[in-house]
């Protein structure tokens, strides 16, 4: 699933069945957005037994987002400022943005 948000690059929700929690660590981060609602989840990703710099909350999803977006609900985003991202077999460039500096 595709979102588009005015000044944000495109975000790619995944479904959770296509994501690999076991390199994932949850956090307490909740953040809100007037378009979308508050979040359900954040996580940090892990390498080893360890969450380095620069990998804390880089995916979250809305459980239960704004009926505008109900199509999100339950899905997984990736900050592509943080991640490769491929798409139909080629490399995304990763954005920049006030998020990441």
């Amino acid at each position: 699933m595709l979102v588009f948000e005015t000044g944000l690059p495109t975000r790619y929700y995944f479904d959770r069945t296509d994501v690999a929690f076991a390199y994932l660590v949850p956090t307490g981060t909740q953040t809100a957005c007037p378009y979308k609602g508050v979040t359900s989840g954040y996580w940090s990703v892990r390498t080893g037994d360890t969450v380095r710099d620069g990998h804390q909350d880089l995916a979250w999803a809305y459980d239960y987002p704004t009926r505008q977006l109900l199509p999100i609900a339950g899905l997984v985003a990736f900050y592509n400022e943080r991640i490769d991202l491929d798409v139909d077999g080629l490399r995304l460039p990763q954005p920049r943005t006030h998020f990441f500096k």
